[in-house]
């Protein structure tokens, strides 16, 4: 991939999502300079995929705070198609759904067009997050290093956030692989 252009464009459908919050006017929560307590924007690049979604509940867990907004972002190659945007607004209802269940933040949703690097990174520059969070496709290294890697991009390209990215299961050193005994031998 090549780097972000910064006159590039891209087309995005804002994904509608259902009120789980009911509206209230917000308290008054004052600190002790009198400057107004507010959440944290936090983007959290989501696909289909297994590990995408273990980052999602790694970053709800670990990472987000009871006032944060979580930006859910999905690169699509297309999203005039009409299935495929049903498919990704499926997918982020869903997960806005258990964000509110399970930590209790504000999510808001954007399917965009383009290359997921690109567009994470542009995402990133407009909104100024606190993370970019994201999992790992579970490529090789090999196919990885040949082919090139989202989570890669970021990490090289994303200026205005930090950049988190979350193993997979598998290449966290998950123990219920292989544990070693102390000759060095696998054990099954």
């Amino acid at each position: 991939m090549e780097p972000l252009m910064e006159d590039e464009e891209f087309s995005l459908r804002e994904v509608v999502l259902p009120s789980l919050i009911p509206v209230v006017p917000e308290p008054e929560l004052e600190r002790e300079d009198g400057e107004r307590r507010r959440g944290r924007d936090v983007i959290i690049a989501v696909d289909h995929g297994p590990n995408s979604k273990h980052a999602f509940d790694w970053a709800l867990v670990h990472f987000c705070r009871l006032a944060d907004t979580i930006h859910l972002v999905h690169a699509v190659s297309s999203v005039k198609n009409d299935v495929v945007y049903e498919m990704s607004q499926a997918l982020m209802e869903k997960l806005a759904v258990e964000a509110f269940q399970v930590a209790m933040v504000k999510s808001v949703a954007r399917v965009v067009e383009g290359e997921a690097g690109k567009v994470i990174c542009k995402e990133a520059e407009r909104l100024k997050p606190a993370a970019v969070i994201m999992g790992t496709r579970g490529r090789s290294l090999v196919r990885s290093v040949l082919q090139g890697s989202v989570s890669e991009y970021c990490f090289h390209n994303c200026k205005s956030a930090p950049v988190i990215i979350v193993p997979g299961k598998a290449e966290a050193g998950d123990e219920s692989i292989v544990s070693w005994t102390k000759s060095g031998d696998p054990k099954p």
